[in-house]
């Protein structure tokens, strides 16, 4: 069974560069091709999406959901916050989802009940890229855009490390493992 990507729908268009704007019609329409992106997403990988996002200008202050092409769109209610959401549902699913946010709140939550975590930028990589991990020699060698590094270019945590130098830790091994089924 697929895993349900949990998304914190305005985090992950700040990392995509669309930052909120004074006017309302330009956030609607940012936010609607974010939901498009994430359709064709879902449809690719075959994860249920679910996006979260804040509506508390929002007169009728009722939580409200939309399904849009195979996109489940959360609204909060009034007074609530879309991490509260997101950590309720990661609380609900547990080990069965993924989280999409860059807030250390949510994150800690989200690990906490077994959730696999992905920062937004990170997410937003494999989001505009269809092919983001090509075949190469027989591996799978991860590319990203200019300025994002992955967990393969950072420094090793320890230099006092036993075994094979040339070799990445488990917990690294296994955390880019999970991230190439996304």
């Amino acid at each position: 069974m697929p895993l349900i990507l949990l998304i914190d729908g305005y985090n992950l268009l700040w990392a995509c560069g669309k930052q909120g704007s004074e006017q309302a019609s330009a956030a609607d329409e940012a936010r609607e091709a974010l939901i498009a992106r994430l359709s064709l997403y879902s449809q690719r990988k075959g994860h249920p999406v679910t996006v979260v996002f804040d509506a508390w200008r929002e007169p009728t202050g009722l939580e409200h959901q939309e399904n849009r092409t195979g996109v489940r769109v959360v609204f909060t209610k009034r007074g609530e916050r879309a991490d509260q959401v997101i950590q309720r549902l990661a609380r609900e699913y547990g080990r069965a989802c993924a989280v999409v946010s860059s807030d250390l709140e949510i994150i800690q939550t989200a690990k906490s009940h077994g959730a696999f975590v992905m920062k937004s930028h990170e997410f937003k990589v494999k989001l505009e890229s269809p092919g983001n991990a090509e075949k190469h020699a027989g591996k799978f060698v991860a590319t990203s855009p200019p300025g994002v590094k992955l967990e393969e270019e950072s420094p090793p945590a320890r230099l006092d490390k036993k075994g094979n130098p040339r070799k990445l830790p488990k917990t690294v091994r296994n955390r880019n493992r999970q991230l190439r089924g996304f």
